[in-house]
């Protein structure tokens, strides 16, 4: 019995990805133990626990995206880190990392005690935390191709998707019609009407949020159905003919289905969901980070699926003067989705049974 450690805690384009491979694993592996590290701060103090899975807590290393004087404790949260992760590594198997603040001590610590390290970087521009354990390791699993660095040469992978995703994709398949309008129906709206569905991410977005609430009365006066996940953390406004604001869905497949228009960010999970299930889409990258949800996108816009845009552009004038483009380009897009990331929990499984042969 081999014992496999996850590493990637924090947001849901960690979390998920991690989950998907842990479920393919115990379906060819079902004897071996599984633990995941994780912070007391990420989704995936909810999100483990209810796949039924272990899950070890260790310190979180906090590093802020500007300088500031709490980069002098970085040293000291990442050796507590190091330590706290190295007592479950150094009697594991192997260590599978995802990328974010958990993996990097993780990859040090695997590093430290002779473990193999399997990667898997699910955005189109590796993170800090996957480029650093590349340093430890050859095995490397990508969900789009990278064009320098030491991810070049990567395993393209794809991006493993959540069951309720690869389900839908699967019943789906020979009746794509048929299966969007009934999506549309599971969700209260009618089969006839277009739907528009808005995300901003986990934690939804305030930008988005702001716009979209001032378009409620344009929505209507379109005859559109507009389906609004403001994110746990806002205030839910209240329904307005058509538009149907909630905290969060958790019908995700459905709603991916359902809709003739996304609009959101463009996080690695969001694309890979929406390149399975989705129709077309109108991406408003983040505009923090490194630039990775603007590249995440562009398999997608040169597939004449989805076009992307600056949050400084996204307003209400803009949705107003483009909201008819957009559901026209949605009914020229293909009726059916993609299935390329299908396989991608197999091949990273595949591809950590081979790091860990001797």
């Amino acid at each position: 019995m081999a014992t496999v450690v996850l590493a990637g805690g924090g947001t849901a384009g960690h979390v998920e990805p991690a989950l998907a491979v842990a479920r393919q694993w115990k379906i060819s592996h079902p004897n071996d133990r599984l633990i995941f590290l994780g912070t007391s701060s990420g989704l995936e103090n909810t999100l483990v626990p209810a796949a039924n899975f272990e899950l070890h807590l260790i310190p979180r290393v906090r590093i802020s995206r500007r300088p500031s004087a709490s980069w002098l404790n970085i040293p000291f949260d990442l050796i507590s880190s190091v330590l706290e992760s190295k007592q479950v590594i150094k009697s594991c198997d192997v260590v599978i990392g995802f990328g974010g603040y958990v993996s990097a001590p993780a990859y040090i610590a695997a590093q430290i005690s002779g473990v193999p390290i399997v990667i898997h970087e699910a955005n189109a521009k590796p993170g800090w935390a996957n480029r650093l354990g590349a340093a430890f390791s050859d095995h490397l699993a990508v969900a789009h191709p990278v064009e320098s660095g030491k991810f070049e040469n990567a395993l393209l992978a794809g991006l493993p998707l959540r069951s309720d995703v690869a389900q839908a994709f699967n019943d789906s398949q020979s009746d794509w019609a048929t299966a969007r309008r009934v999506a549309k129906v599971r969700l209260g709206f009618t089969a006839d009407a277009p739907l528009i569905f808005i995300m901003g991410g986990s934690q939804g977005s305030v930008a988005i949020n702001k716009v979209i609430e001032s378009s409620v009365e344009m929505f209507n006066q379109q005859g559109l159905s507009v389906l609004h996940s403001v994110g746990k953390l806002n205030a839910v406004p209240p329904a307005n003919g058509g538009y149907k604001p909630v905290a969060y869905v958790d019908a995700m497949a459905d709603a991916y289905l359902a809709a003739d228009v996304i609009i959101g960010r463009s996080g690695a999970v969001t694309c890979s969901e929406f390149r399975a299930l989705g129709r077309y889409a109108l991406f408003v990258p983040l505009p923090i980070g490194n630039g990775e949800q603007f590249v995440n996108a562009a398999s997608l816009v040169a597939d004449n699926r989805a076009e992307v845009i600056q949050q400084k552009e996204f307003t209400a004038d803009y949705l107003k003067s483009h909201i008819a483009g957009l559901l026209a380009k949605s009914a020229a897009a293909p009726l059916g989705g993609n299935g390329a990331d299908l396989q991608a929990a197999e091949k990273i499984v595949a591809l950590t049974e081979f790091a860990m042969k001797p």
